[in-house]
């Protein structure tokens, strides 16, 4: 019988680090351009975050 250990998964690669409260402030919803694009950013009353196109 083989006991191997099965490989790690890779480390995510980490880019800036933002506080949710820095990024909206008192707002409930920010707005982010990307490729032309705007984003809305949005904190629902469960304290979750929704991304909508």
């Amino acid at each position: 019988m083989n006991h191997t250990t099965p490989p790690a998964a890779p480390k995510p690669v980490e880019g800036p680090h933002l506080q949710s409260t820095r990024l909206f402030g008192r707002a409930r919803e920010v707005t982010i351009e990307h490729a032309g694009e705007i984003y809305r950013l949005r904190l629902t009353s469960n304290n979750k975050l929704i991304l909508i196109k």
